[in-house]
């Protein structure tokens, strides 16, 4: 995605394998809706799996220009002719994917304030600090109105002259991003769902965006304005002026500062950490690359496109396989030969992003040459100024780029327990410790498994890169 996150498609080098779902994490066993005529009264039963049940706090206030989650999912998932009887398991399990109810944090007295639910959910976020070597505190959460607005359809016809192809800023298997403007004059970028095999399917995928989204509040990751909902499925989203990480790096005819890589650097790092960490619901995004890193006037980036994101849980208890979705050049050996996700699996793609940033080159060429294989022979024999983009001549910090380099390395290795967490990274980044400071343990099985590991997966990179 150029501008708003655009899933790629094949012929972009993306790859779609089909593997066994285990399915997502799901906070919520039950939800049982009381629906009334006023909406502001509308509540929601919520059931844990220890049968305990909250319910919203009298205190709970709706603001008139807030998410109206009761509207979409009543248009969406309860059509006119089907009544609240004859509402189908199906229907419901689609609510799993929304965000579960947050207690209002204060910096006082948190910790007495009573869990509050309502229809509109709230969103979450962490105070970030000015300082990048700070790492920011999970428990800085704080609660806050969602102020989404639900667009009209027109409105965005308008604002995208008619959905003209020649707006099109971002092309993907799910989605186009199209440049609009709307009629206060603020540029924005709309990223509308393709129909997929069933109208169920494209409804559920934008759910889950959509309930995604809803916890992400954080310098680094994508500003939403906004949905639609009236002829088709409609994301708005604030657009980036300077473009994504990919179009200023290879597209572009002015080569991109060293300062304003080391800046993008660090600022996904932080995104990611906000999302493996300091989200009420940890996230893994599953689609990290430099199209998907926008950036804004200053070069700070925001990580966008959460359509093939996930839950994290709170810890692994089991494995968890996923279909194979996502861009080659990116995803980690685990990831693409058996569909095992975990937030490594991120970390390895952050580190692909670091080799961009590094060499200037992409993340797969137009020989389909992976970055990743051709960088290893360099990053085993340190040879760094061979990685090196030329365009930069002497014009950077050496020990910055040596820090770069070297957090890549350990970001792209093979296996991934040999992988930092992204917390251990940014203290890398800005020189507060050094990268062999990380230990990781390893078991004889894995050094056994080290010998086949790494061919298999070249093996299944090359057969990829060269299938049609």
């Amino acid at each position: 995605m150029e501008a708003a996150g655009a899933t790629g498609t094949k012929g972009e080098g993306d790859v779609k394998k089909h593997r066994v779902t285990l399915g997502d994490q799901i906070a919520l066993t039950s939800l049982e809706f009381k629906n009334n005529d006023d909406f502001e009264t509308s509540t929601v039963v919520e059931t844990n799996e220890d049968g305990f049940q909250r319910q919203p706090d009298a205190g709970c206030e709706d603001s008139g220009q807030g998410m109206q989650w009761r509207s979409i999912i009543s248009s969406l998932l309860l059509p006119k002719n089907k009544k609240n009887k004859d509402t189908t398991a199906k229907d419901m399990r689609r609510l799993s994917t929304f965000p579960p109810t947050l207690p209002t944090c204060s910096s006082e007295n948190s910790s007495s304030s009573k869990p509050k639910k309502t229809l509109r959910r709230r969103l979450t976020g962490i105070d970030d600090k000015a300082n990048l070597s700070l790492i920011p505190d999970p428990s800085l959460l704080v609660s806050f109105k969602p102020s989404w607005r639900n667009f009209d359809y027109q409105e965005l016809v308008e604002a995208t002259d008619n959905f003209c192809s020649e707006r099109v800023i971002g092309v993907g298997g799910q989605a186009l991003v199209y440049r609009g403007c709307l009629s206060d004059g603020q540029m924005v970028a709309v990223k509308k769902l393709m129909k997929k095999d069933s109208e169920e399917e494209r409804i559920s995928d934008f759910l889950t965006e959509l309930g995604i989204i809803a916890h992400v509040s954080h310098p680094n990751a994508a500003c939403l304005l906004g949905f639609g909902v009236t002829g088709g499925l409609h994301l708005v989203l604030k657009l980036s002026p300077q473009g994504s990480v990919d179009s200023r790096l290879h597209d572009s005819k002015e080569k991109l500062p060293w300062l304003s890589r080391y800046k993008i650097a660090l600022g996904v790092a932080q995104g990611l950490l906000y999302l493996h960490e300091g989200c009420h619901r940890r996230i893994i995004h599953r689609d990290i690359k430099a199209s998907n890193i926008l950036l804004t006037d200053e070069y700070d980036p925001q990580i966008s496109d959460f359509g093939l994101a996930k839950w994290l849980p709170d810890q692994w208890t089991h494995l968890d396989l996923f279909p194979i979705e996502g861009t080659f050049g990116y995803m980690s050996p685990e990831y693409f030969m058996h569909g095992m996700v975990s937030e490594k699996s991120d970390v390895f793609a952050f580190g692909v992003v670091l080799l961009e940033l590094i060499t200037g080159r992409p993340a797969v060429d137009s020989d389909k040459k992976s970055l990743v294989i051709w960088a290893k022979p360099k990053l085993e024999a340190n040879d760094f100024q061979g990685l090196v983009d030329p365009s930069l001549g002497d014009d950077y910090d050496k020990q910055q780029m040596d820090r770069l380099i070297s957090v890549a390395a350990i970001c792209v290795d093979h296996m991934s327990e040999a992988r930092p967490i992204v917390k251990e990274v940014i203290p890398l980044l800005v020189g507060e410790q050094e990268s062999d400071g990380i230990m990781v343990q390893t078991s004889k099985c894995d050094e056994e498994d080290d010998s086949t590991a790494l061919p298999n997966y070249l093996d299944f990179y090359k057969q990829a890169a060269l299938e049609p």
